[in-house]
């Protein structure tokens, strides 16, 4: 197989929205922080939404970013809590994939805090192959070619090979 072909995770992203309650940003902060070790940060509105309660600068969630070899390592952890059983429609057409965890005791290697109660969170996986970063570099983005653009069939190959999932349909 081609070398620049292989696909790998770029990055594992853990999202918990919160609708603006501080306390729910901040119990969201601590289990995030517990879950994967590394600081998450509070995501911020931009826009005014009167209906909503939502103004600019106004906390509504927070986020944490993981890559690498810890990437791969969470990303088992939050496979098994999914019971390593994903649904098709998981997977995009880019080859990416996201799921929710409705609670976070199901991860393995996480204890119950009385302080942050029960609550859930959103994954979303980032596939890329060799050469993705011409779309994203700064000077001369390019678009991909549609050959080495990851399908769904080939992301939903790489995760069954890659962690032994079961995707049903």
């Amino acid at each position: 197989m081609n070398k620049n072909k292989e696909i790998r995770i770029e990055k594992v992203t853990l999202n918990i929205g919160a609708g603006g309650s501080a306390e729910l940003v901040n119990k969201g902060l601590k289990l995030l922080q517990a879950i994967t070790g590394i600081k998450p940060v509070k995501t911020v509105t931009t826009k005014r939404i009167p209906t909503w309660g939502v103004r600019p600068g106004l906390a509504i969630g927070c986020k944490v970013t993981v890559r690498g070899k810890k990437a791969e390592e969470l990303l088992k952890r939050l496979l098994k809590a999914k019971e390593s059983r994903l649904l098709g429609r998981n997977f995009d057409n880019q080859g990416n994939f996201s799921f929710g965890i409705k609670e976070y005791l199901d991860i393995p290697n996480v204890k119950y805090d009385h302080e942050i109660g029960i609550m859930g969170l959103d994954t979303a996986v980032t596939l890329q192959r060799a050469g993705f970063r011409v779309k994203n570099r700064r000077l001369e983005p390019k678009k991909l070619p549609p050959k080495h653009r990851i399908s769904t069939e080939e992301a939903i190959e790489f995760v069954k090979n890659a962690f032994g999932i079961e995707v049903e349909e």
